[in-house]
């Protein structure tokens, strides 16, 4: 059907597309803002079409652009990677009515599953449990008080085409749900176009949950198992692991079966993501699904030893994905942490600037995902990630001593970045243990800076002996000149 694909997207996943590509023998092209012109992807791409200035909104997010871009270089398909217009419907629509293959699901199961509360209710009818909530929109703060008093305090506000955590809010009571119906209302409509909001209860320091599946043109679907999300800060994901140390190979067949409904529902084509939220006693909740490769894919490629991309790229090409369900089993266990610009100690505050020097590790199990050099410049204007270091061994406590080792010999100069972080959460007995869920890393953080309160108190505390004690010797000393003085 195709033989060349542009690549809509930038860094790390844009070079994971193009070495997918090549393997299935398909040329490539990449697009580029002026602020990447000296990317890897761009140095590695058989073509490349600059498509505007710094800013996403004017490249990377520009429509128009990147179809003449597709266009001028004869390119039959175009991949999205991840973010920018990976889960946009319009654009999977323009592909397809341009004649050109979008790599991903159609239009209207993007719609179906972007929309957060008409996929709450798919997945309802789809058996799949959901956490219980508004059955949609909830169109003023009266519906979405009469929906809070059904199913009990605390609730959560969320955008329908909400992510990454904006456009929601936690609510404790009548007041504060007045209060952050409408900020988490315009936070929605600034970021999202759509100002829409639904309600759920909260699931009080859940396990975040999430299933890779996989369906093509002929009726077959799969899923590769769980990834365990739940280290994150601000609802953004710091690291994940797979298989999960919360979940037995019970649930495991339960959840994936789930999944797998949830799927079927929408005759779901390409790899996607059902994510879901797990309780304390392992009781499941539809989440929302992302019908698209995420950043966290290499862990499930390492640990089931299959090739995502690539088959994502075939589902696209109509070709037959053939697996036995009962012989997708984790080889390995796999963990992948993200390396970000960003300044740990400045409450993780961004940090662009240029990388003078870099050294990565390497040697048996270790994998890393990266687009930046010696010398090169990371721009202010995307996302902080700059690497995935992922690792893979036979066991978990195998998989957490390797990329203990791995983390330090890991070596960016130059900028902050996080690091110094995660070498402090692999030797956290509790993640060791793997006892964590989605709150560990705020209460984790919180226990550091009490512990650095703790220390500059005491420090004063000493300071201040310090002093009194120099004082009272001064007099003491003053004391004895006079007494000898006397004495003389």
């Amino acid at each position: 059907m195709f033989d060349k694909v542009l690549i809509a997207n930038r860094g790390e996943i844009a070079l994971r597309v193009i070495r997918a590509c090549r393997e299935l023998g398909l040329k490539t092209v990449a697009v580029y803002s002026v602020a990447d012109r000296d990317a890897l992807h761009v140095r590695f791409a058989d073509e490349d079409v600059c498509i505007g200035p710094p800013a996403a909104s004017e490249s990377y997010l520009d429509t128009k652009r990147i179809i003449a871009a597709a266009e001028v270089t004869n390119a039959g398909a175009i991949h999205p990677g991840y973010g920018f217009l990976a889960e946009n419907a319009d654009f999977a629509e323009i592909c397809e009515s341009c004649g050109i293959v979008f790599i991903g699901p159609k239009p209207d199961q993007i719609r179906q599953m972007g929309d957060k509360a008409a996929a709450k209710k798919l997945m309802r009818k789809a058996g799949v449990p959901v956490i219980p909530g508004s059955d949609g929109v909830v169109a003023s703060f009266s519906d979405a008080l009469e929906v809070a008093e059904q199913v009990g305090y605390p609730v959560i506000l969320k955008a329908v085409a909400g992510g990454g955590g904006k456009g929601m809010r936690i609510c404790r009571d009548e007041a504060e749900l007045e209060r952050n119906f409408h900020i988490a209302s315009t936070e929605a409509a600034n970021a999202f176009s759509n100002p829409d909001l639904y309600l759920e209860k909260v699931i009080v320091n859940p396990h975040h949950i999430e299933f890779q599946i996989l369906g093509d043109s002929h009726g077959n679907y799969y899923h590769f198992g769980e990834r365990d999300c739940s280290i994150q800060r601000r609802h953004q994901k710091l690291i994940e692991e797979t298989p999960s140390p919360f979940i037995n190979e019970e649930i495991r067949q339960t959840m994936g079966r789930a999944a797998i409904n949830g799927a079927k529902r929408v005759n779901y084509l390409g790899v996607g993501t059902i994510e879901f939220l797990v309780d304390d006693n392992r009781n499941f909740y539809f989440m929302e699904m992302n019908t698209r490769i995420q950043v966290e894919h290499p862990i499930t490629e390492e640990a089931y030893e299959v090739d995502l991309v690539k088959d994502q790229i075939r589902v696209a090409l109509g070709e037959k994905i053939e697996y036995h369900q009962e012989n997708i089993k984790p080889r390995w266990a796999s963990i992948e942490c993200r390396i970000n610009a960003e300044d740990v100690e400045n409450n993780f505050r961004p940090t662009p600037g240029k990388i003078e020097a870099i050294h990565t590790p390497g040697g048996p199990g270790v994998r890393i995902d990266k687009a930046v050099y010696a010398g090169y410049f990371i721009p202010p204007y995307y996302d902080s990630m700059i690497a995935k270091l992922i690792v893979r061994a036979r066991t978990r406590k195998e998989a957490i001593i390797k990329m203990s080792c791995y983390l330090d010999e890991f070596v960016i100069e130059g900028i902050p970045t996080t690091i110094p972080f995660h070498k402090k959460i692999f030797s956290h007995p509790d993640f060791i243990a793997g006892n964590y869920n989605t709150s560990f890393l705020e209460l984790t953080l919180q226990e550091a800076e009490d512990l650095k309160a703790a220390k500059k108190e005491e420090g004063s505390s000493k300071s201040l002996t310090l002093k009194q004690s120099t004082e009272e010797t001064s007099d003491k000393k003053e004391e004895e000149k006079v007494t000898v003085e006397d004495k003389e």
